[in-house]
């Protein structure tokens, strides 16, 4: 089989746990920690035919997935080795394992390169900006062409009542939906294990909000998911939501319970207490579990996905993982299964009698499809914190298929990347893996552009600013606050992961106060992705900022504060802070992708939908492979929002297709 990965069109950077995921950042600042930074690094070696290309994921600890790419080998020989060669490296840890005999050329070029993805996710060498050249270059044909596969290719055929393509947020939850109900259910993952639940899972009426009173109108609900995406929604789909997020939650918190673990509603107003006003409403959503370590003995922590999957198979699921879906199948204009290659790069047909549910995680990894579809977004992003496997294979596979796609396209981007100040904004550096990942952000600090002066009101969405990025010099803008910040956090009353205090009920946040206070934020000085200055002008000088257009700023915005009112920008009065107190913080700033948001138009009943609007039997899509949801941009109001509607509908389907 021949795996085609250029810098462009497939990199994947960054395997996490749900857990990992949420606590990124404190991983980043105490690095020195771990083995290797979390992500995923490519490099390549001449074998006898041409370059082996190497393509290895990394936790903090582990190699945990590798790609061989040894298509210029000779089939019989240098090829056969590639299974056993990533085997041994997974199974050793090490690009330094024994040669397979009679292919010594093309072993040595797959440890060679190897070991230079070993030494990238250390840190040791600088990432590698892998090119290929002549066909396998980047021609802009992001969809491509479905792959043609002869019978006599396919080693193995597997029959099951539903099949789950991707084990992530949406998969794990349509799997024990389906094993609930008594289905006979397969999940595959392109990785060695699932990809993840996301924390912050978002819903309406759970039993945790009615226990601490909190109400929300879902119809205004619906009317404002309405507004966020400018009508480009279909409304049923958010009532759906409505109806059904918080028993989801519900269900979800009975099976943490069952492994001691507790899930928390993040509340961030008390019973009957007056909100505060607000220019951006929010909805309090969020429920995220309290982790703690797992009850298997081995002293790590437990997380989402262990649960779900150990919770899935005792209900009889069955999960092939380091399985690749290449193609859905159809017959009679129903998909009757999917082709997929297994971990010995054999061809695996799986028929799957009730329904194929796609939940790959949407493209956010997969820059050649955002470069087509929504490249003025690559401009103010310089992190990608997407989840693994997200490189748009299943949303291409239904298009092939015959379903359609959303016509806008949009991304869940947060302004929480520092970069240094002789660094570009832009995905070149998500792809070098070389940023500050600057936490608190998108706390409603004084935010200035390239000439030093205040653009925006800072107390908007997280990609409002980023937007508003595109039309500043080098697509970024410039934090600024003082020493008192750690008192502002409190008076700021973020919602959300970007609250550093914890909710009015107890539940944790994200990150909190003393983690970024005493370890992320001294990495970020430590590394050049924050600057820490006596004077306002020599933190100017720092930032490559004009001195005296930044003084002037500074001088105009406290006496803003001093009165209480903003009538530059309008920033509610509760979010105004001085910076008067040295020394002086700044830091320069883009965005990071968590996903994107656009995918496959789909009904209430998660099927897929051709370009006339009409169902493709036994095909249904969940999670951010599925669109008619989202546009524009992705509304933080909501905490958990994304996650949630991606849980709710796949459990949704999951118990649906079970029983038909």
């Amino acid at each position: 089989m021949k795996t085609t990965l250029t810098r462009r069109n497939f990199l994947r950077t960054g395997l996490a746990s749900a857990a990992a995921a949420a606590a990124a950042p404190a991983m980043a600042a105490s690095q020195a920690a771990f083995t290797y930074r979390p992500g995923t690094y490519m490099a390549k070696a001449a074998g006898i035919g041409g370059d082996v290309l190497v393509t290895m994921t990394f936790d903090e600890k582990n190699i945990v997935g590798i790609t061989i790419d040894a298509s210029k080998e000779t089939p019989t020989i240098g090829g056969a080795a590639v299974a056993q060669l990533k085997k041994a490296i997974l199974a050793g840890q090490s690009g330094e394992v024994d040669a397979v005999s009679g292919a010594t050329i093309t072993s040595k070029a797959v440890m060679k390169a190897a070991q230079k993805c070993i030494a990238q996710a250390k840190g040791e060498i600088p990432v590698e900006a892998v090119t290929l050249s002549g066909e396998e270059a980047d021609d802009g044909d992001w969809l491509g062409k479905e792959p043609e596969i002869a019978e006599k290719d396919i080693a193995e055929t597997i029959d099951t009542d539903i099949l789950v393509v991707g084990c992530g947020t949406g998969g794990l939850f349509a799997v024990c939906a389906a094993a609930e109900e008594g289905a006979k259910v397969i999940g595959i993952d392109r990785y060695p294990t699932g990809t993840g639940i996301r924390d912050d899972v978002g819903a309406i009426d759970s039993r945790y909000q009615k226990a601490w009173g909190t109400k929300i109108d879902k119809l205004d609900f619906v009317t404002a998911a309405t507004q966020w995406a400018a009508g480009h929604v279909k409304q049923d789909l958010v009532k759906l939501f409505c109806e059904k997020s918080g028993e989801t939650v519900d269900w979800y918190g009975d099976r943490l319970k069952e492994r001691g673990v507790e899930l928390w509603f993040e509340a961030g107003e008390k019973p009957g207490e007056k909100p505060v006003p607000h220019r951006y409403p929010y909805y309090w959503t969020g429920h995220s579990p309290r982790w703690r370590t797992s009850d298997d003995g081995t002293g790590k922590p437990l997380d989402g996905n262990k649960v779900l999957h150990d919770y899935a198979v005792k209900m009889g699921a069955r999960f092939d993982y380091s399985t690749r879906m290449v193609k859905l199948e159809k017959m009679d204009g129903r998909v009757t299964g999917v082709i997929a290659t297994n971990a010995d790069d054999k061809y695996v047909r799986y028929n799957a009698r009730k329904g194929v549910i796609v939940a790959t995680g949407g493209y956010a990894r997969n820059y050649r499809m955002m470069q087509a579809l929504q490249p003025w977004n690559l401009s103010v992003i310089s992190q990608n914190s997407s989840m693994p496997g997200c490189s748009g294979d299943g949303i291409r596979a239904c298009l092939w298929a015959g379903a359609r796609m959303d016509e806008t396209h949009s991304l869940m981007m947060f302004d929480r990347t520092a970069l240094r100040p002789d660094q570009p904004a832009g995905y070149e550096t998500a792809i070098k893996n070389d940023f500050g990942f600057f936490w608190i952000g998108s706390q409603p600090w004084l935010k200035v552009n390239k000439d030093g002066r205040r653009f925006i009101n800072e107390s908007g969405t997280y990609d409002g600013i980023l937007h508003a990025d595109e039309y500043q010099k080098g697509h970024c803008h410039y934090t600024i606050f003082d020493s008192d910040w750690t008192k502002y956090v409190s008076q700021f009353r973020m919602h959300g992961c970007s609250r550093l205090i914890p909710f009015e009920n107890g539940a944790d946040t994200n990150i909190s106060l003393p983690v970024f206070e005493q370890q992320i934020l001294p990495n970020l000085l430590k590394s050049g992705f924050v600057f820490k200055c006596d004077t306002i002008e020599e933190l100017a000088e720092k930032l490559g900022l004009p001195p005296k257009e930044l003084k002037t700023t500074v001088e105009r915005y406290n006496e803003l504060v001093a009165r209480g009112v903003d009538e530059d920008y309008g920033k509610e009065s509760y979010r105004l802070t001085p910076v008067a107190k040295p020394p002086f913080y700044g830091a320069k700033n883009s965005g990071f992708i968590l996903c994107t948001l656009d995918g496959i138009v789909i009904d209430t009943e998660m099927r897929a939908l051709d370009p006339e609007g009409n169902p493709i039997p036994g095909l249904y899509v969940v999670g951010n492979d599925s669109g008619c949801y989202f546009a524009n941009f992705y509304p933080n109001q909501v905490d958990g929002m994304a996650a949630g509607r991606t849980v709710t509908f796949a459990r949704l389907v999951g118990k649906a297709l079970a029983k038909a």
